[in-house]
């Protein structure tokens, strides 16, 4: 599978769906899809349990395909692409970078 390039902690912004201009926080990132911060928001109908006494309806973001959110770079929506840049001992690491500016991300 290849590398996905949307991380845990990234900002992102919506570009296609119900939710679409909406930006937030990637808090889990599962198997090509994302769960935003605010975006996405479902309502489930939970049973009483031990965290939840009383049960009722609960909010509670769904994931989204990670194709439809964009990482935002100094506020503006980017590309994101992999290189190989030389660190300390000469050693190559694999950085992602944004392919708007060219700067590294991380």
């Amino acid at each position: 599978m290849a590398t996905l390039k949307i991380k845990k902690g990234d900002t992102v912004r919506v570009i296609a769906g119900k939710d679409k201009g909406k930006e937030g926080k990637v808090v889990k990132v599962t198997d090509k899809r994302v769960i935003v911060e605010g975006v996405n928001t479902v309502t489930k109908h939970a049973k009483a349990s031990q965290e939840n006494p009383k049960g009722g309806i609960v909010k509670k973001e769904a994931p989204i395909d990670a194709s439809n959110v964009m990482y935002l770079y100094k506020g503006k929506p980017t590309r994101i692409g992999f290189k190989f840049v030389e660190g300390k001992d000469g050693e190559m690491t694999k950085v992602r970078f944004a392919k708007s500016t060219g700067d590294i991300i991380d």
